[in-house]
């Protein structure tokens, strides 16, 4: 049973591409593995921007630089 665990930042993706995410790589895992989509869980974790960290700074931080 695979198990995946995508984790993006919390800056608005929709639920119908949070649902494109989830088909895209069980569709991926099935093609390129052969594994049984209905035992595949994909799970999306959606992260605030100062809980996620980048080169000792965080995201929020970054973006206000332009980096």
């Amino acid at each position: 049973m695979p198990y995946v665990n995508i984790k993006i930042t919390r800056e608005g993706a929709t639920a119908e591409q949070k649902a494109l995410l989830i088909q895209g790589v069980t569709e991926l895992l099935r093609d390129t593995l052969g594994k049984n989509p209905a035992t595949t869980v994909v799970v999306i974790d959606e992260v605030d921007t100062d809980n996620w960290g980048i080169g000792g700074e965080s995201v929020t931080v970054r973006r206000k630089q332009g980096q």
